[in-house]
């Protein structure tokens, strides 16, 4: 092989790191950043990328930092709702925790995340997250809402059965998502009381759960990729071909802003 050769021979395709932000937990007079196995392992088995866990405790001082290290961003569910406040309204669910740290974290992240291109994916409070962030707001009690179901789980009920598929949602014919799943419908699991309201700048609907709900979003006038679901797809991920193809998606547009970024900086060389 010449040198010349050698030196054109294009890099290997590195796997994407992706930043997931951790929630606050306090246990026994302490306080701890947690995340839960079952979010991390799907990115790892079938998304094909590298997680790198981010405190939400510090502030936002060195968020540009852990993004200058990022190919996508992954915004999971949690116990705790968003603090209404952030997009306007008095808190209906005094009763509920909050997570404010994370909340002051997560939305510049979603903001600063789409200024740089970079792949979003966002599951439950993940997607109200992202809502918020681009200026839309949330049903704080989605059970109490004239023509809605109650979406929540049974507390008393064993996790298996929490979890368990319990209603259709509805894809957006001619979809991305329509294409990537293959079929028109799913079943989901349902575990959330809070749910979008009104939707942010750029947002659209796109898969809708049996009473109207919206279900999955994407941002395609302002993203490449900016994905969010209302169920639990990281459940059992390994069982389920829908939530397979799901983590399978966001990992390619990982992979290409990977492409992205080492054609630049092969260019910039």
């Amino acid at each position: 092989m010449s040198n010349s050769n050698i030196g054109n021979k294009q890099p290997s395709l590195r796997k994407p790191v992706v930043l997931m932000t951790m929630g606050s937990q306090e246990r026994k007079g302490h306080d701890y950043q947690v995340m839960t196995h079952k979010y991390i392992t799907p990115l790892v088995d079938f998304a094909g990328c590298v997680p790198v866990l981010v405190p939400t405790c510090c502030g936002t001082e060195d968020l540009e930092t852990y993004l200058d290290m990022a190919d996508g961003v992954y915004l999971t569910g949690a116990g705790s709702n968003i603090d209404p406040a952030l997009y306007g309204q008095e808190n209906e669910t005094p009763g509920k925790g909050q997570d404010k740290a994370r909340d002051l974290f997560d939305i510049p992240l979603v903001k600063a995340a789409l200024k740089r291109g970079l792949p979003i994916f966002g599951i439950c409070r993940g997607m109200q997250e992202i809502n918020v962030a681009l200026g839309g707001d949330i049903y704080q009690k989605v059970y109490a809402e004239p023509g809605f179901n109650d979406h929540r789980e049974n507390p008393e009920d064993p996790v298996d059965v929490q979890y368990a598929q319990v209603h259709a949602v509805k894809v957006k014919p001619g979809s991305w998502l329509r294409d990537t799943l293959g079929c028109d419908e799913i079943r989901v699991n349902s575990l959330h009381g809070q749910g979008l309201r009104n939707l942010g700048k750029g947002i659209e609907p796109i898969a809708l759960a049996e009473d109207g709900l919206v279900e999955a979003i994407h941002a395609p006038s302002i993203s490449p990729f900016l994905f969010a679901v209302q169920w639990h797809p990281e459940w059992q991920a390994a069982k389920n071909p829908d939530s397979i193809k799901i983590f399978q998606a966001f990992g390619d547009a990982c992979r290409a802003q990977v492409r992205k970024s080492q054609v630049k900086h092969h260019q910039a060389a």
